[in-house]
């Protein structure tokens, strides 16, 4: 029989509320202990989920095998580094920290005491980015967008940080080539930093990609558009479901069959441009809330001690590229 890992969550804001739900839910998984300076709150989670309101991070540490942090930014490393020290398992939401210095000490950290140090940055967990890995061979262009309405939250760093990251993220681990150039631009509107940015990024391999994230918008959208030799694939991260564009092979796919694709009443469809066949297919996804999909994977590597999907060399890449982006952007203001 698996002994439960006791776990906990530091922050209960939006994010750290529905860290509180999963991890009440997760078999094998004993809800031990929340910490937040918000003592009421904290109470308040610990009596609905059955856990304890610790009164302070040291009493929280002796609670737990492992923890996840959901506070402001910049309490990411002084936080993520106390729980370390005392030989805790930790996932921190992103960005991992405020600068690469402190996320560099952190994972130098972790690695020295052997401990699972895993970052979240959520998407890499959605059902709908494991059908476009399923279906991709060698990316030639990459389009992304990110929309929010203005959040309320985060408002301490600027939109590249708090929604591009994401996207910075997923694209490096889809290239997996080296930057051979970075150009940005942003303008804030309601708060101090950017709040609609767009970054174009060249790889050595000659794979080119243009983000846009606003979180001003009065729509919600999270999409993703790979071009590759093959066709194309377009996701919706919110949604959970995606489209591969491609070219009908017509030596293997005979006429009969086309009529028939034409015929059904699936989502498949076979169109003509420019004298060619264009067959869309459904991309199969099995959906499933991201946010508990990553938890259950922090929560198995700490218990095997494996290498989380998204470590904090990843995270601390992701991140170097990030601020790259926002101080050329903050180069670029009037």
């Amino acid at each position: 029989m698996i002994n439960p890992i006791r776990a906990g969550v530091i922050g209960t804001g939006s994010i750290g509320k529905n860290h509180a739900r999963i991890l009440a839910e997760i078999p094998d998984c004993k809800f031990t202990a929340i910490y937040d300076t918000n003592r009421a709150t904290a109470e308040e989670l610990a009596a609905r989920y059955g856990a304890v309101a610790a009164p302070s991070l040291e009493e929280f540490v002796t609670l737990v095998d492992a923890a996840t942090i959901a506070t402001p930014t910049p309490s990411h490393y002084p936080v993520g580094k106390l729980l370390l020290e005392a030989g805790k398992h930790i996932l921190v939401e992103k960005p991992i920290t405020e600068n690469t210095a402190d996320a560099h000490a952190l994972s130098k950290l972790a690695q020295e005491r052997g401990l699972v140090l895993q970052v979240g940055h959520i998407e890499r967990f959605n059902p709908a980015l494991s059908a476009l890995e399923a279906r991709l061979k060698q990316p030639r262009f990459i389009e992304s967008h990110r929309l929010s309405p203005y959040p309320n939250r985060s408002t301490e760093i600027g939109v590249v940080l708090d929604l591009m990251i994401h996207d910075l993220e997923i694209i490096l681990h889809l290239v997996r080539s080296p930057l051979a150039s970075v150009h940005a631009v942003g303008v804030p509107v309601l708060s101090r930093g950017e709040d609609i940015a767009n970054a174009r990024l060249c790889f050595e391999n000659g794979c080119v990609a243009n983000i846009t994230v606003s979180r001003i918008s009065p729509e919600r959208m999270r999409k993703i558009r790979v071009f590759q030799d093959s066709g194309y694939l377009s996701l919706d991260y919110q949604k959970q479901e995606g489209f591969m564009y491609r070219l009908a092979d017509e030596g293997q796919m005979e006429t009969s069959f086309l009529k028939k694709l034409l015929a059904t009443k699936d989502e498949t469809i076979v169109s003509e441009f420019a004298g060619k066949r264009i067959v869309r297919e459904p991309v199969e996804v099995v959906k499933g809330e991201p946010l508990r999909n990553e938890i259950a994977a922090f929560l198995q590597c700490a218990r095997e001690g494996s290498q989380p999907k998204v470590s904090g060399h990843q995270a601390t890449v992701a991140l170097e590229l990030a601020l790259e982006i926002t101080r050329q952007i903050e180069q670029r203001q009037p």
